[in-house]
């Protein structure tokens, strides 16, 4: 399903939206990494199995979600422009402790981290580029942790509507609250003030 065309307009959108690339990191990144476009619903990954990729989300939108106790419990939300993998397994090589799924049909790059590691021992650019991905995930859940810790269930889907505007078109409200970490009842009183007792 790869898409040269695609490919170098989805690389170019990587630099530019984390940290500019030479036109030969651009060409190697190319010969590493595949384009993709799946359906909504479909498993990226799932519990258990071990990850060794990571995707960039050109189209569409993902979740990682986890199961307890027979329920669904969002952790992690990616759209345009955004990285998602199973970060205990890509960087710990221990089974995925969580699944991922489309919720839209999506386009996305997919690369492996034996990949980015040999682009990021070649190209210097390109390891800062990982370092710049990494930096900026790490205060995205910086984020979240301040805001399950210290905020009211007002409070989150407030913040979380001014980070992702979108997101209600975008994402069932279900997934939204228990991302939130409330129940689907609460954020729908949150949502209409009118209901409020």
């Amino acid at each position: 399903m790869e898409n040269p065309q695609g490919l170098e307009q989805a690389i170019k959108l990587v630099s530019d939206t984390y940290s500019p690339l030479t036109e030969n990191t651009k060409a190697d990144f190319k010969q590493a990494a595949e384009l993709f476009t799946l359906e909504k619903s479909t498993v990226l990954i799932r519990e258990g199995e071990h990850v060794s990729k990571t995707y960039f989300i050109v189209k569409g939108a993902a979740r990682a979600f986890y199961l307890k106790d027979g329920k669904d419990i969002t952790d992690w939300f990616a759209f345009e422009n955004e990285f998602i993998t199973s970060i205990d397994g890509f960087f710990q090589g221990t089974p995925s402790s969580y699944f991922i799924e489309l919720l839209e049909p999506t386009t996305f790059l997919e690369i492996s981290m034996q990949n980015i590691n040999k682009l990021c021992n070649k190209h210097h650019d390109f390891d800062r580029l990982g370092r710049m991905i990494t930096t900026r995930i790490m205060l995205q859940l910086r984020s979240r942790i301040v805001s399950i810790q210290f905020e009211s269930a007002q409070q989150k889907y407030e913040s979380l509507l001014k980070i992702r505007p979108y997101i209600t078109q975008r994402v069932p409200l279900t997934h939204i609250a228990s991302y939130l970490g409330i129940t689907l009842e609460t954020l729908s009183r949150i949502r209409n003030p009118k209901n409020r007792i």
